[in-house]
């Protein structure tokens, strides 16, 4: 799973002096990237969407490298978004494929940093001017982070910068976008976001063997469900052979809402969880499909080497 997707938007990678650089030293890093260079999939801008979104989905973040031209992406890339975040895949009642993963914006800026101010010749700054892109973010339930940006990036040979000058830039810029992407892969909160979403995956299939799960909770762990207190992996037994009896496999549990607050080695999830499913006729619902909302509470003990042991577990409905 390439945990780091890389979108470059530049539409002549080989004529850039500082998305080129940043690239080569995203490749050479120890980084898990998958560079999709976009002028050299679709010089004649047709984007095989099949392709792009099955890039996306292996994505834990995913990186927009791209010059600012006319206070936004550069046409190619914009034709990639506008082909790639579809209906039903980036939003939509069913687009809910890049729920949860990050999106860092890297960007390299022609104009020096006092021209993106309020009284500068550009007016505005430049979080200002990515608002769209924020926003696109926020529509396909990605996790905007803060935007990484490099300013004086353009050489016009006489007339603005010096070519050694804007490749120092480019390389200071790679450190610092490398060095980001690595401390949000190694945070506990994103490893905490993608257990929480193998748990569910697993929970929906709903196995036979119950060893996917117990492999995760305390011996003496706690089950405050809507059908009764449960303690010890005996009690989870019990619980989880209700749950089969009432839900058919193959349901659905959306991950509506996560905060997590970590304190040591310890972390309390407080989810917001959509559940969707259908129920057997002999069960407490009758047959009926379900869709309803619960709010879950967890309280999960991290270990050293990346492990977690789920302490306590609580379930209320809304």
């Amino acid at each position: 799973m390439s945990k780091v997707v890389v979108i470059s938007g530049h539409p002549e990678l080989e004529k850039s002096n500082a998305n080129k650089i940043i690239l080569e030293a995203l490749a050479n890093s120890e980084l898990d990237v998958d560079i999709r260079r976009l002028d050299e999939l679709y010089p004649d801008y047709k984007i095989d969407v099949e392709a792009e979104q099955a890039a996306l989905l292996k994505a834990e973040l995913v990186v927009l490298q791209f010059p600012f031209f006319w206070y936004s992406v550069p046409a190619l890339l914009k034709k990639w978004l506008d082909d790639t975040f579809t209906y039903d895949f980036a939003y939509g009642s069913k687009g809910d494929k890049l729920k949860g993963k990050g999106l860092v914006l890297s960007l390299t800026v022609g104009g020096p940093e006092e021209a993106y101010k309020p009284l500068g010749y550009n007016h505005f700054r430049m979080e200002e001017l990515l608002k769209p892109l924020e926003q696109t973010a926020y529509l396909a339930e990605m996790e905007y982070h803060q935007p990484i940006y490099s300013h004086s990036m353009v050489y016009i040979p006489n007339i603005y910068n010096t070519l050694e000058a804007v490749e120092e830039r480019a390389k200071e810029h790679s450190e610092q976008l490398i060095q980001s992407l690595s401390q949000k892969l190694g945070s506990p909160e994103l490893k905490m976001k993608k257990f929480v979403n193998e748990w569910f995956a697993q929970f929906d299939v709903l196995p036979d063997s119950d060893a996917y799960f117990l492999s995760y909770l305390a011996e003496d762990i706690v089950f405050k469900m809507p059908e009764g207190d449960f303690s010890g992996h005996a009690g989870f037994r019990d619980w989880y052979q209700i749950a089969r009896t009432t839900f058919k496999p193959n349901c659905q549990h959306l991950v509506e809402q996560m905060e997590i607050s970590v304190d040591g080695d310890f972390a309390e999830l407080q989810l917001r969880i959509r559940l969707k499913a259908d129920t057997y006729e002999d069960s407490s619902f009758k047959g009926e499909s379900i869709n309803f909302l619960v709010n879950e509470t967890w309280k999960v003990e991290m270990g050293q080497e990346g492990g977690f042991i789920i302490q306590e577990y609580k379930v209320s409905p809304v």
